[in-house]
């Protein structure tokens, strides 16, 4: 009797600004004991990084690859938004020799990997419903702000991507005003404009916190993590850009499930989302996010959940290929 041979594993890397993790997958399952990070600083490009993990593995050969890159993908090409590398399907052929490649946008390759997330992995922060099927919609709260909705189709799952982050901020008291002009034309990142990542990514709680000091007549600034540890002291200041920037995700989250109708859960990732998380109950995140008016009653239609899986950007990376790189 002729035995067919095993399939040879994929590689998947999930590549942020700083390190870049990479492992081998068979079908959609990661296998957790080839997981690696490699600091980016040491590697002049994705492909040496990809070139080493192959010279360090057990099977340097394999059947596809597939990356999630913190930034753009246009025409098949990624460029990172903080760091000079630039990612094409050439490159990775070259560095691998797999004759499948894909380059997939990091919340894409996240919405990939929802519905093979264990539920030990996931935090409920809003009650409400979670059809089977329907829309969902990946946001990503860390050093940029963006969301991705996914679609179930008769021909496979579809991940649109999107740069969100860019639209302007929701303004809708007197002080979110303030808040915008502020963040518009104060500070070394002012632009001209206050866009939704402005305030809800990393740095945008410490423009807040900032706006937050002067409106008490002060003029400091601190970081995230020092905000946070005044946070949680009591700090009055650092209290109120937390809740203020509660306030402002919450209305955005409940902004974009007007949009998209995401009936099968909105699901947040990123650093800023976890750490924020303990504080979203005190500083009324639900209140603000069905905040609608008269779609008050409408908006308890949706669950909001935190992903607190660290390799969730393999596994839809390794999903993405396992059902034919198609979405």
């Amino acid at each position: 009797m002729i035995q067919s041979l095993p399939l040879a594993p994929a590689l998947v890397a999930d590549i942020g600004g700083t390190n870049t993790r990479v492992a081998l997958a068979d079908g959609d399952k990661v296998r957790a004991e080839s997981i690696r990070r490699y600091a980016n600083a040491g590697f002049a490009n994705l492909e040496a990084v990809l070139t080493r993990y192959l010279a360090e593995s057990s099977a340097p050969k394999v059947s596809g690859v597939c990356v999630a890159v913190a930034g753009p993908v246009r025409d098949g090409v990624a460029s990172m938004t903080n760091l000079d590398w630039t990612i094409t399907g050439a490159g990775l052929t070259a560095a691998t020799e797999a004759a499948k490649t894909a380059i997939l946008n990091d919340l894409q390759a996240q919405g990939h990997a929802l519905g093979r997330i264990a539920p030990q992995h996931l935090r409920e922060v809003i009650a409400g419903p979670s059809k089977p099927g329907a829309a969902m919609l990946v946001v990503g709260l860390g050093t940029g702000m963006n969301a991705a909705p996914v679609h179930e189709t008769p021909w496979g799952r579809v991940v649109a991507a999107s740069e969100c982050g860019h639209i302007s901020m929701p303004v809708r008291t007197d002080e979110d005003h303030r808040l915008s002009r502020f963040v518009a034309e104060v500070g070394p990142h002012a632009h001209g404009f206050a866009g939704v990542e402005d305030v809800l990514a990393g740095r945008g709680l410490e423009r807040i916190y900032a706006f937050a000091a002067r409106e008490a007549g002060q003029d400091r600034t601190k970081s995230g993590a020092e905000i946070m540890a005044d946070v949680a002291a009591g700090d009055p200041v650092a209290r109120h850009a937390a809740g203020l920037y509660i306030h402002l995700l919450g209305q955005e989250l409940g902004n974009l499930a007007l949009i998209h109708l995401p009936f099968g859960g909105i699901y947040l990732i990123g650093g800023v989302a976890r750490a924020m998380q303990p504080h979203f109950d005190a500083m009324n995140l639900t209140a603000h996010f069905r905040d609608k008016g008269r779609f008050a009653e409408f908006m308890a239609s949706f669950s909001v959940r935190i992903v607190e899986d660290d390799y969730a950007a393999l596994t839809g990376c390794a999903a993405y290929l396992s059902g034919g790189g198609q979405g």
